[in-house]
């Protein structure tokens, strides 16, 4: 799977891994602590020096998924990344709910861009021919970009719920979308 695009997604992931399913961050003692949530109780899984870079990217990743849900994948599964902020005693405090993201309908026409679109069609053509999933490596060479944006474009792929990967298996991108609701391959 890779490692998580943000610090945020990071600790999330962690989270779930110990059974949690929200967390909550708080700034204290000049520090920015970080608790995961576990049948109501709290336990401490990181904290940082407010001044540092970690505390700064966490603060920077909580305020932008309060505007706006993160869906990305944590632990294998379809998640959604959902902050509320408020007051604890005249500083912002967070608290964060990870929640499984809803499955796509199968028969319904699915929203893409034109370039994921794109990228759907590849995989589906190449295993038909190949009878195997493509690499990333194959899917820069035909679309002639970097390896981060393949890799990114897969990411998205999956966190949207267009294709499911195996963690840890080569070559393991499975298709979720009917041929149907696919565009022809430019």
């Amino acid at each position: 799977m890779g490692k998580p695009e943000t610090l945020l997604e990071g600790l999330c992931g962690h989270a779930l891994s110990l059974g949690a399913d929200s967390i909550d961050v708080e700034y204290k003692d000049g520090r920015s602590w970080v608790f995961a949530l576990k049948d109501g109780t709290g336990f401490s899984i990181a904290s940082y020096e407010r001044s540092s870079a970690d505390s700064k990217e966490l603060l920077t990743n909580l305020y932008a998924a309060a505007k706006k849900p993160v869906r990305t994948v944590l632990g294998g599964r379809r998640s959604i990344i959902e902050v509320r902020v408020f007051d604890d005693f005249g500083e912002d405090a967070f608290e964060v709910t990870i929640k499984p993201a809803p499955e796509l309908e199968p028969s319904a026409l699915p929203s893409f861009t034109t370039k994921q679109g794109q990228y759907l069609a590849f995989i589906f053509h190449y295993t038909k021919i190949h009878g195997i999933a493509p690499s990333e490596l194959d899917m820069q060479k035909h679309f002639k970009v970097t390896a981060p944006s393949v890799h990114q474009m897969v990411r998205t792929l999956e966190a949207n719920g267009f294709i499911t990967r195996a963690p840890g298996k080569a070559r393991s991108i499975r298709l979720l979308i009917a041929r149907k609701h696919l565009p022809d391959l430019e």
